[in-house]
This record gives C-alpha cells, sequence and structure tokens, in this order.
C-alpha cells in the first residue's frame, strides 16, 4: 500500500468537478484508490463518495492505493489535487 498526503490547495476545495476529475483519475488504475480527509475514508472511483467528502480548501487529506499499478495511482491523483482543479488557489 502507498499512501501521500496533500493539502486541497483550492479556494473552494472538493465539490462536485474537482470530484469528477479525482475519479477520472482513479479509475484508470487496475487497484483500489482511496482519499481520505480528517472526517471520512471513500472509494476514489466513486463520485458520490468523493463528493461526500466535502473537504474544503485547506484541507489535509491522504491519497493511498493498494494493487498493481498504486504508485502511479497515488502519483496521479496527487497531481490532479496539487493542480487545483484549474480554480483560484488559497
Amino acid at each position: 500500500m502507498i499512501e501521500k498526503k496533500i493539502t486541497v490547495p483550492n479556494k473552494l476545495g472538493i465539490h462536485a468537478r474537482p470530484a469528477a476529475l479525482i475519479v477520472r483519475a482513479a479509475v484508470e488504475f487496475d487497484c483500489d484508490v482511496w482519499v481520505e480527509s480528517p472526517a471520512d475514508k471513500v472509494n476514489a472511483k466513486s463520485i458520490m463518495g468523493v463528493m461526500t467528502l466535502a473537504a474544503s480548501g485547506g484541507t489535509l487529506i491522504t491519497v493511498s492505493a493498494q494493487g498493481d499499478q498504486e504508485e502511479t495511482a497515488v502519483e496521479t491523483v496527487v497531481e490532479v489535487i496539487r493542480s487545483g482543479f484549474g480554480e483560484e488557489m488559497i
């Protein structure tokens, strides 16, 4: 299992569009991928799960994966988050 911590960098946090971008990245990999906030841990391949995190800007989250391609999966999802989803940054 691989995991990395990252702070949500955009002001609006993880709402519908950022959640969709996370899911789009996660489904590309043949492994289990999770996103965890201080309140919950969800399947990164589930749009409803990722949206329920309601992680606001500045929230420290953990991206983890287990299985084939786990390292690449974590790096890819972290990079999507690091990009700020093309939104205004904190």
